[in-house]
């Protein structure tokens, strides 16, 4: 499957779609940063030199400082794929960041989210 449409996506114009998912369920953009400094390593300067950078998925995640360790610990399933079995790498962190601003609008605490 050709995924070159996602990845050209540019994160600032997701990102607000991020937090009207978080805060239409009564979560904050607080929440949303703190889900993706976490699976990132950004800080929140870096993150938002992104956002005014305006880059694409591809160069976001190439840019992150360290994708966070505990990433394994997401499984289940996101748009109809298992984030554990999706094989292009940038895809599988892209809908890792789907899964967790999913988990955030559905509910569930940070502590799990985070995988802490």
């Amino acid at each position: 499957m050709n995924h070159t449409r996602v990845f050209k996506m540019s994160f600032a114009s997701v990102y607000p779609l991020y937090i009207q998912k978080a805060e239409k369920k009564g979560r904050t953009k607080a929440e949303v940063d703190e889900i993706i400094l976490w699976l990132t390593g950004y800080d929140e300067p870096a993150l938002q030199e992104q956002i005014t950078l305006k880059n694409d998925f591809e160069t976001f995640f190439a840019q992150a400082p360290c994708l966070n360790p505990n990433v394994t610990k997401i499984t289940g399933l996101i748009c109809g794929y298992r984030v554990e079995a999706i094989e292009d790498p940038l895809m599988q962190k892209i809908r890792y960041l789907d899964k967790l601003i999913d988990e955030l609008a559905k509910g569930k605490a940070m502590n799990k989210i985070l995988r802490q």
